[in-house]
Order: structure tokens, then C-alpha cells, then sequence
């Protein structure tokens, strides 16, 4: 028997995910987090439909290490997938323990018992809530295991119930967010950072920096120097003082900006991940090769990285908006020298949070001054300091070289991938990933970085085209070093990979004269991937886009995310003068089973404008003082003035497991931009972002 979640094998007693408190509250513990993807309404209204309880009666506990059960981290699109897949396991086997229960007390059938409101109805009208059959039983469901075979899975006819999120409106208000947080004697604490990860203070004037305004203590731990005081207000100002008058070192960086051209060029170790194939013998009419690539992007969380701890004796207790808080707990109390159960690390939403940013770094931060000067502390990063020493995604080259024989079908397909690691989070490879550890401890150096393996890939995630290809060979060039810090971006490497491969699919049609959407039908068998590329061109009138070099164009993406998750394909509309506008875009998304629908709806709508944002407008920039763009003049994103009308159709898939969605439109979106813009001009621009400097390169380079 194969479980829904690890998570069940490690928490497999049903108190772990649920328990009933006094107030007649259906406490539901998860260590999957809400990060604003709505997860906390999906997985309530998952226990809504097994339990049959109404949403009022659901108390959402979330990411406690001393709480929840072990969900590892909120990533990947797999809140739904597996997180909720466990939790709907929890629900039926907890339903037909106190279904079987409840029939026993009337002496009925469990058919013919039905739930309203958390209570057992009998035949004859009688009610028992689970609250009353779990104190008759003096609660000895708590030992009710729920990661074995369930040997009943009784359906008791429940009423329907939607569940609307709860969470909008007061991060509207500005009381959602660990941003907000407040303890009692509280201190702020702000941390001195260069230029760059890796930078160090050559001279630190202790008496100076204790003598700034608003800055009552000052630590320094070996490369470690943090201010502290009372009023943030101040402490800003003497954070911004602090940094100016520090002399910082600044590691030597490469001149070459443009990953296309500095990837290659760096030391990697290459690996081929497919089998050996056959080689073609059938004759080949037309072979193409063609370099795609993306750069550095930022996390530019609209938030700056916060976190708070409080000494508690010689325990700690840490709130972060960190995606896996078990993990950090263990790497936090490491560094410091602690017991884990010493350690109890809290989730908290934070303002922009998602892939890798600074939460991790800041929690230890935070834990690190807590615990060496035993006050209750609250630490916030500078824009600047979110925009150059918390990680960034990972830039990308991708080579694709494909032939096709006399009567257009792909017969070879060869995909090089070059790429540094997109996963460095704690807990993730041998040694501490905290940024604050490696300066306060000499025995806590960076971990060797290593790649997330296939099928789930971390620069090779959705590497492997999604169509037909014939003898099919992926190598990946897998870049020893960065330039700059990398860590997981939303997608990891899909993104790139999804553009490069879609990208590619539209220079191979316009190489052999068929049209792309045809191309990619004529390459694909799988119904559900047909049936989403078919619909998004119905909807968007594919077939009336006109001939190319107008200045409108429209073009096509399409992926099923991780190669085995959501099914995503997208058509953009936009405009090119002097730069890239996007005036619609239509997508249609099958995610198996929808749970939320506004949820998934939220997330396909964020992805979109995510995805818009990377690819038109962000790229990590330094210089020899090291990263430069750290601040919004020199990092743009995309503005509200720049948001288009979107067609999102969701196809009803009821009848197929729910499927992994949160990240599937990133690739598909950069894809169709790319192919977009080409229609528009006539050319194509292969390196992203599709901003006026990368396109005036390419009409430079097609002139030529």
C-alpha cells in the first residue's frame, strides 16, 4: 500500500492532525503553511467535506513544530497534492471510526446515519456531535492510526458547504502579517550586511557604532554585528549610518552580466540524465539549434524578511514566515548548540513569501541575539539587504538541437542545461543553510551545494519536453559555483526550461512551415494535454492572430508542470513599440480535482503576473562594489498599471486526482510572451527579460 504523504508514516496517529478542544472546535493541525496561496481555506474545506463540520467550527493551527505534524516544507505545488491528499485520509478514516460509533449507540447501519454541523444524525432524528461519542469513548480515538490500509472508509451523507478565505481581509488591514508582530518588551535588532553574501566588515569602530542614536547594545560575533535598541525609527536610521561608515570587503565577480554568456564559461560538472537511444537512421529534412536563457531574478518580496524570538529559560521560541519550519528549528538549534524540543519555531505569514528568501536567514538572526543576550527581539531586514544577501533564483542556459524528418515529425531532440543549484535550503545537503551562521560560527561554513535529482529536477525541472521527440538526450552542465547566492525561486528551473522548450517549438514550426499549435498536436498523445492547448485557442481565437511583423502578436505556451502535475496552456496578446505590452492573456488549466476553486483561480492569476514580471522586466545586476540592483530604480517589477485582462478557464476534472497547480502557469506564460513578441517583430529574442535592451540586441542580431 502506497501512502498519500511520508508525512502520515512519521505522524500516524489521528491526534496528531486533529484534535477536539473544550469549545467544541475541530482543531486542524498541518505543517503545510499559508504563504497567500489560500491553503489554509483548501485544507479547511477538505475538513469540512470528510468531516462533515461547518467552517465556523474549524480552527486552523498551521507550521508549530511543537503542534504540527511534519509536512516537511510547503514547496512545489504539493500543498494540495499531497498535503491535502493526507488530510482527506485523516478526515475519512476519523469520519468512520465515529460513523461505526454512532451506529453502534442507536443500533443502526452506518447508511443510515447522515452529518449536519459535526453531529451524527440517527434514522429517527436523534443528533451525537463527535465532542459527546469522544467523551463516551473517555477519547480513545486518540489512538486511532491513520497511516495504515483503512480497513473501513465509511460514507455518511454530508451537506455540501463552501469555505470562503478568511485571511484577505486582514492582511487588507495590515494585521496578518509577522511584519505586524507584537511581544511584550520588545526590542529591535537590525544586522550589519555588505554588498554581497560573502562581503565582511575590514574595520568595525565599536565605539562609534554604540554611540548612534536610538542604539543601546551592540553584537559582535566574529563577522556577526547586529544593533539594538527600543524605537525602530531610530535604529533605521543608525542601521543606514552603521553601513555607510563600514568599510565592507566585496569577493571578485565576473564582468560578463549576460547569462547566456557567463554560464558556460564557469566550472561545471556535466552528467547526461536520459538513457542511451538508438540513433536515427531515418532521413532528416531540417535540424535546428537554438540558446535560450534567463538571469539571476530576485525575490523582491514586497516585505522586507522579518522574524521574532523569545528566550523562555533555556528553551527559545522563534516565529518566522519560513516555509518549513521543522527544518530551520533543527538547523537553528544546531548553530546554537541546543536540543531541537528546545526549539519551537512558529509560522507567521509574512508580506511576500514564497521560494527561498530571507525568512530562514532572519529567524536565525533573530534566534542568534535572543538567545546570547536573553531579550525578546524582533529583527526586520533593510530593502536593501532582502535585495542582495537573501537568495536569488538561479539564471539558466539552455541549448536545444532537434531535427525533424521529410514530413515534420521530431525525430531527435538534444537539450544542454546549464545551471547552478536551485535548492539551498536547511536542511537541504550536509551542513547549515543560514547565512547568519556563517558569520557568527567558524564551524559552520557553507555546505557543499548539490541539484534536486528527476523527476522532480531542480535546473532540469521540466527539461524534458513534453512532447514526442524520438531519441531524446538531456545533459546537465551543473555549475560548481554562483556568482551570487541561489536558492529556490518559485518553479525552480521550469521556467527557463518551459520558455527555452516552447520557445524552440515555435522557431521549429516557422523552420517547416507548419503552424505552431499544430506542431504541438501532431506531438502529443495524452487527451488531457490536447484538450487544454485546443481550449485556450478556441478562447483566444488562435486561428484569426494574423501574419506576423504588425507589431501584435500572439503567442502559445504549454507545459504540464514537473512533467506530472497541472496541465497548463496559455496564449498572450501584446503590443511591441518601444517596449512589451500585454494586453490579455487566456489560460486554461487542468488541476484534476479542484478542492478551492477561487483558490486555484488566485493562484494561476498570481503566477501569471509573476511570470510577466520575470520575464519582461527582472535581472540581478552587479558590479565591482558589489549587487547592485537593490533597490526599486534599479530592480524594476511590474507595475499595477501594467497588469492585462485575464481568461482563465479551469477545466472540470473532477473524476482525476488534484493535481499540483501553484506553479504551473511561470513556464507556460514566459513561453507564450517569448512567442508573442516574436510574432509581433518578426524575429525572435531567445534571452530574457524581453525588456527594450534585450530586444534592440535582437533585431541587431537578426539584421546582421
Amino acid at each position: 500500500m502506497t501512502l498519500p504523504s511520508p508525512s502520515l508514516s512519521t505522524s500516524p496517529r489521528a491526534e496528531q492532525w486533529l484534535r477536539l478542544t473544550d469549545d467544541g472546535l475541530f482543531e486542524l493541525r498541518t505543517g503545510k503553511v499559508e504563504l497567500g496561496q489560500g491553503i489554509s481555506a483548501a485544507l479547511t474545506q477538505i475538513a469540512c467535506d470528510t468531516l462533515g463540520v461547518l467552517p465556523s467550527q474549524v480552527r486552523w493551527v498551521a507550521g508549530d513544530t511543537h503542534t504540527s505534524p511534519d509536512e516537511g516544507y510547503t514547496a512545489g505545488s504539493q500543498s494540495i497534492e499531497v498535503g491535502g491528499a493526507a488530510w482527506r485520509r485523516v478526515g475519512n478514516v476519523v469520519r468512520s471510526h465515529f460513523a461505526q460509533a454512532a451506529a453502534q449507540h442507536w443500533s443502526c447501519h452506518t447508511d443510515e446515519l447522515h452529518l449536519h454541523a459535526g453531529q451524527f444524525v440517527s434514522p429517527t432524528g436523534e443528533r451525537l456531535s463527535y465532542h459527546a461519542l469522544a467523551q463516551a469513548q473517555k477519547n480513545a480515538w486518540h489512538d486511532l492510526r491513520v497511516d495504515g490500509d483503512p480497513h473501513t472508509n465509511i460514507m455518511v451523507r454530508t451537506e455540501a458547504v463552501a469555505v470562503q478565505r478568511d485571511d484577505l481581509w486582514l492582511k487588507f488591514t495590515g494585521a496578518g502579517f509577522i511584519q505586524d508582530m507584537q511581544l511584550p518588551d520588545l526590542w529591535h535588532a537590525r544586522v550589519l550586511r555588505g554588498p554581497h553574501p560573502d562581503s565582511r566588515p575590514l574595520t568595525l569602530d565599536l565605539a562609534a557604532l554604540e554611540a548612534l542614536p536610538g542604539v543601546a547594545r551592540v553584537l559582535v560575533q566574529h563577522h556577526f554585528v547586529a544593533l539594538i535598541g527600543r524605537e525602530e525609527g531610530a535604529l533605521i536610521k543608525a542601521h543606514a549610518h552603521a553601513k555607510a561608515m563600514t568599510p565592507w570587503s566585496v569577493p571578485e565577480l565576473p564582468s560578463e552580466l549576460d547569462a547566456e554568456k557567463l554560464l558556460p564559461q564557469l566550472p561545471a560538472s556535466s552528467q547526461v540524465v536520459t538513457p542511451a537511444a538508438p540513433p536515427v537512421t531515418e532521413a532528416i529534412a531540417h535540424t535546428l539549434q537554438r540558446r535560450y536563457s534567463r538571469p539571476y531574478i530576485a525575490h523582491a518580496s514586497i516585505g522586507p524578511a522579518c522574524a521574532l524570538a523569545q528566550p523562555q529559560g533555556t528553551a527559545l521560541q522563534v516565529w518566522s514566515h519560513s516555509q518549513g519550519v521543522f527544518k530551520l528549528r533543527d538547523q537553528i538549534a544546531q548553530a546554537l548548540q541546543l536540543k531541537a524540543e528546545h526549539v519551537q519555531v512558529r509560522h507567521a505569514p509574512g508580506a511576500g513569501c514564497y521560494g527561498h528568501n530571507g525568512a530562514d536567514d532572519v529567524a536565525f538572526d533573530a534566534a542568534l541575539i535572543a538567545h546570547t543576550w536573553g531579550l525578546t527581539v524582533r529583527v526586520q531586514w533593510s530593502r536593501e539587504d532582502e535585495m542582495t544577501v537573501s537568495p536569488m533564483g538561479a539564471a539558466s542556459v539552455v541549448d536545444i538541437r532537434a531535427s525533424v524528418n521529410a514530413s515534420g515529425r521530431i525525430c531527435q531532440w538534444d537539450t544542454q542545461v546549464w545551471s547552478p543549484t536551485h535548492l539551498n535550503r536547511p536542511g537541504w545537503g550536509d551542513g547549515i543553510q543560514l547565512l547568519g551562521a556563517w558569520s557568527a560560527f567558524d564551524n559552520c561554513p557553507p555546505p557543499i551545494p548539490k541539484d534536486v535529482p528527476l523527476p522532480t529536477g531542480g535546473g532540469l525541472r521540466n527539461a524534458i519536453p513534453a512532447y514526442d521527440v524520438g531519441e531524446l538526450r538531456i545533459e546537465h552542465h551543473f555549475l560548481d559555483t554562483s556568482p551570487v547566492r541561489v536558492s529556490a525561486l518559485r518553479s525552480l528551473g521550469a521556467h527557463a526550461n518551459v520558455f527555452a522548450i516552447e520557445s524552440f517549438m515555435d522557431e521549429l514550426s516557422e523552420a517547416v512551415g507548419i503552424d505552431p499549435l499544430v506542431l504541438r498536436l501532431n506531438h502529443l498523445d495524452d487527451p488531457r494535454a490536447r484538450h487544454v492547448i485546443e481550449t485556450v485557442a478556441a478562447r483566444a481565437q488562435w486561428h484569426a492572430r494574423g501574419a506576423s511583423g504588425s507589431g501584435h502578436g500572439y503567442g502559445l505556451g504549454y507545459a504540464r508542470y514537473k512533467n506530472k502535475a497541472g496541465y497548463c496552456a496559455l496564449i498572450a496578446h501584446v503590443e511591441v513599440a518601444e517596449r512589451v505590452k500585454v494586453h490579455k492573456v487566456w489560460a486554461c488549466v487542468d488541476a484534476g480535482a479542484i478542492v478551492h476553486r477561487d483558490g486555484l483561480l488566485n493562484q494561476i492569476e498570481g503566477g501569471i503576473l509573476q511570470a510577466i514580471s520575470w520575464s519582461l522586466h527582472e535581472s540581478v545586476r552587479w558590479n565591482t562594489q558589489g549587487i547592485s540592483s537593490h533597490t526599486w530604480d534599479n530592480y524594476p517589477i511590474l507595475s499595477f498599471n501594467d497588469v492585462p485582462e485575464l481568461d482563465i478557464h479551469l477545466v472540470d476534472a473532477s473524476s482525476h486526482p488534484s493535481l499540483g497547480s501553484g506553479e504551473v502557469a511561470t513556464g507556460p506564460c514566459a513561453a507564450a510572451l517569448g512567442n508573442a513578441v516574436a510574432h509581433a517583430l518578426g524575429i525572435h529574442a531567445r534571452h530574457l527579460p524581453l525588456n527594450t535592451e534585450r530586444l534592440m540586441q535582437a533585431i541587431e542580431q537578426a539584421d546582421e
